[in-house]
């Protein structure tokens, strides 16, 4: 058994750290079977020493952000002890990062994970981004966040977001309506990110001046997209064609993000990623940033990160072999009916 002793200056810092109802600390004493106990501005970790090494490498860590003003949950501590058990714990501070944007709510958006840190740096940094990465890792979201930021600070004059409208593997049929009725399903997400950033009404005010437009893929063809800030979202769904398009609308004064999970393709299986084929064609190409997001960078429900990882581990599997011999017995209406007895 050993006892390693922190010394805290500030006991605000060890209550961040403890979390609502000690769950922050609960958390890491059952990830790695320690104990952790605060007595006169001193948090002691108890355990076997390997154990308590990971643990007090993750506390410190804990106590750098709360020290700068950040946060910590559930999902702060899970990252940072997977961070210190991959040797990584000298990158925990680089998580106190810049608020890239502010919601209609007062609620400061900013980069989880070292994945979103780097990818709202080359938001910041190309002109043209490619956020590649599973769901629940925040591309669409911190790029309507950017696109808000460069919005509210004048870089551009409109923010245009689309996405192509193919089903998730399920045919819809005839939607009622018009067609901006017909093609709102479809860019729900997109508005969603828009009403948190914005608000109802200033996102009415500006959509009706035209400084936000949101339409689907297909209305981008023919035009030149000046001093603006293009979304392409879904981008996994789109084709070669489609792609190409898309990427020579750049005007002047412009910046583009492109998302997408390659893992997820509603396309026929026939027909070719347009985003797969870019993330290979752009490679290397100066002003153009491919950000490759993993499972750790996952902010959504732990589940969500759990069962991405799973089928990750599934897909590297190689599908089981048929085993054993498959007997097919043919035989003949009409000789069964005669056998039978029965006329035909």
């Amino acid at each position: 058994m050993t006892e390693r002793i922190i010394a805290v200056d500030r006991i605000e810092n060890i209550i961040s750290v403890f979390g609502s109802f000690d769950q922050n600390v609960r958390l890491i004493e059952s990830e790695l079977n320690v104990t952790v106990t605060d007595r006169d501005s001193e948090l002691r970790i108890s355990g076997e020493a390997e154990n308590v090494l990971q643990a007090e490498k993750a506390v410190n860590g804990l106590l750098a952000l709360a020290a700068k003003g950040e946060s910590i949950d559930s999902q702060n501590v899970r990252y940072i002890l997977k961070l210190v058990q991959e040797g990584k714990e000298a990158e925990i501070g680089a998580l106190a990062g810049d608020v890239v944007c502010v919601t209609s709510k007062g609620k400061p958006v900013k980069a989880k994970t070292l994945g979103q840190k780097t990818y709202c740096e080359a938001i910041k940094n190309n002109t043209i981004t490619l956020g590649i990465g599973p769901a629940g890792t925040g591309k669409t979201y911190l790029a309507v966040a950017e696109a808000v930021a460069a919005f509210r600070a004048k870089e551009v004059n409109r923010i245009i977001l689309t996405r192509p409208a193919v089903e998730a593997g399920e045919r819809l049929g005839f939607l009622p309506g018009d067609m901006q009725s017909k093609v709102d399903p479809y860019l729900r997400p997109l508005y969603d990110a828009l009403f948190d950033m914005f608000g109802a009404e200033t996102y009415n005010k500006y959509l009706e001046r035209g400084n936000i437009e949101v339409a689907p893929l297909a209305y981008m063809r023919g035009r030149t997209l000046d001093d603006s800030f293009i979304i392409l979202d879904e981008a996994q769904n789109t084709s070669r064609e489609q792609m190409k398009m898309f990427l020579t609308r750049m005007g002047f004064g412009s910046k583009m993000v492109i998302t997408g999970d390659i893992t997820q393709i509603d396309l026929p299986g026939d027909k070719p990623s347009g985003l797969k084929e870019a993330m290979r064609v752009l490679e290397g190409i100066e002003d153009i940033a491919i950000c490759r997001l993993t499972s750790a960078d996952v902010v959504r429900h732990v589940l969500v990160q759990r069962i991405i990882e799973a089928y990750e581990k599934r897909a590297d599997k190689p599908a089981p072999k048929a085993t054993g011999t498959v007997h097919k017995t043919f035989r003949r209406k009409d000789t069964d009916a005669r056998h039978s007895g029965i006329q035909r």
